[in-house]
């Protein structure tokens, strides 16, 4: 049997069995053991990921030629990649890593793996030899962010280097044993590809263009995994040039293209429990930098009121995102998320905070086909300390599921509010005809949020 086809077959096995691995993974261990047995560790440490990996792919080579077995091209190729992987990069997460097609990648425990591909969750036929393999590999992880996992430090959450968001939960919080969650960097998409995937319509297009360059201030509010990051960083380059951009994430995900952008990323508390930057420190540090507008990767705590403050106080055109799904939770969550701040604010005036800062909400969602598509353009038509009113002028009119299993249906867009035209005439933005303007209340599709 040649080495592919007992690698396949180990796998199948380790699949369906869920026990040990059997002769490949001592194969592999073998000759990883013998690796670092011939390898010069502080020569290796001045050298580049990709030069490292070459000088041990060159001398275990060098090893499997001297000591056997002997092997087809391909086979051979195949054992060097596994106890490479094995040696310094993570296993049998590797290949997982490499598929450009997955956006995240789920470890529950050493016998399942998960994935993420189209917005569809599978389960893919790998898993690790042992729960020791599988904790080595997390601890390979977060020493590359300088962090550690243990009994008294069960829960880490960091950001690789090469961008991917990690999750790490470990027993006794865990029952199901040690879980990792990896969530890829999401290219950056220009809304010409998002309008091709069909997350958004050229008459969408034409309004959020206006909106963003008339300074509006925006709200991306969506689910998990619905795009809300990849949407914001495609309407972020409708930003002039001419503006200074100051980004806030706990995850540095966004990637402008324009010229003078600051980016901003918090910071985790040592091992001795000191030293942490929170988003809510950044964005109060962000206003004394002079920024032209902020965007803030996700609000979730006190931060949103700071974030509020801004967007009212000479900050007009900022952005950020929320989770929520519906244009009215998204309100709702602003409201208690600002409440989560050291400064006792009654709920009414954070209504009336939000009523004077939000100016619109696109509401993303990713639908049961995996496609993400903006459901939901709102304004906020309130004022003051009014109750919640929003006006629907762009909504996703989905007609039932096909055949083919995918979600389809139509973008429907309704008139404008007279005030909404009015701010983008003043900063020559014309109003796309697809809207038109609203010259009555009772033209608008409005509706209160609570």
């Amino acid at each position: 049997m040649s080495l592919r086809s007992r690698i396949t077959a180990h796998e199948s096995a380790a699949q369906n069995t869920g026990g040990p691995t059997d002769s490949t993974s001592h194969l592999v261990s073998a000759y990883r053991s013998k690796l670092l047995e011939e390898i010069d560790l502080a020569e290796m440490s001045a050298l580049s990921p990709s030069e490292r990996r070459a000088r041990l792919e060159r001398v275990l080579g060098h090893i499997i030629s001297r000591e056997g077995p002997v092997l087809a091209t391909q086979d051979r190729t195949l054992l060097i990649r596994r106890v490479v992987d094995e040696a310094l990069g993570l296993g049998v997460l590797e290949p997982l890593l490499e598929d450009g097609s997955i956006t995240e990648i789920m470890v529950n425990g050493p016998d399942q793996i998960f994935v993420e591909r189209g917005g569809r969750v599978e389960q893919v036929p790998v898993r690790f030899a042992s729960n020791e393999q599988l904790m080595q590999t997390i601890e390979r992880i977060v020493s590359t962010v300088n962090r550690r996992v243990d009994e008294s430090n069960p829960m880490v959450d960091a950001r690789l280097p090469s961008g991917e968001r990690v999750n790490v939960i470990i027993p006794p919080l865990s029952l199901t044993g040690a879980t990792l969650t990896i969530r890829r960097f999401p290219r950056a998409y220009t809304l010409r590809e998002l309008i091709a995937l069909g997350t958004l319509d050229e008459h969408m297009l034409s309004l959020l263009s206006g909106l963003i360059r008339a300074r509006f201030n925006l709200i991306v509010s969506g689910g998990t995994g619905s795009g809300k990051t990849t949407l914001l960083n495609a309407l972020s380059a409708l930003i002039p040039e001419t503006e200074r951009i100051i980004t806030v994430e706990d995850a540095a995900e966004l990637q402008l293209q324009q010229q003078h952008v600051i980016r901003l990323e918090t910071r985790p508390a040592n091992v001795e429990g000191k030293g942490q930057i929170t988003v809510r420190d950044l964005v109060r540090n962000s206003l004394r930098m002079r920024p032209d507008r902020i965007i803030v990767g996700e609000v979730r705590g006190g931060e949103t009121l700071d974030m509020l403050q801004a967007m009212s106080t000479g900050h007009d055109g900022s952005l950020a995102t929320v989770h929520a799904n519906s244009a009215e939770d998204a309100l709702m969550r602003l409201q208690t998320l600002a409440s989560m701040s050291e400064v006792e604010v009654p709920f009414a005036a954070l209504q009336d905070q939000i009523n004077s800062a939000v100016d619109v909400i696109i509401q993303l969602a990713r639908l049961a086909d995996g496609s993400r598509k903006i459901v939901e353009i709102t304004i906020l038509a309130s004022h003051g300390r009014e109750t919640f009113q929003i006006a629907t002028v762009s909504r996703f009119a989905a007609r039932p599921m096909s055949a083919d299993g995918r979600v389809h249906g139509t973008f429907e867009h309704l008139p404008l509010p007279r005030r909404i035209a009015d701010r983008l005439y003043m900063a020559s933005e014309p109003v796309p005809p697809a809207f038109g303007v609203a010259h009555s209340a009772d033209e608008l599709a409005t509706r209160e949020a609570v």
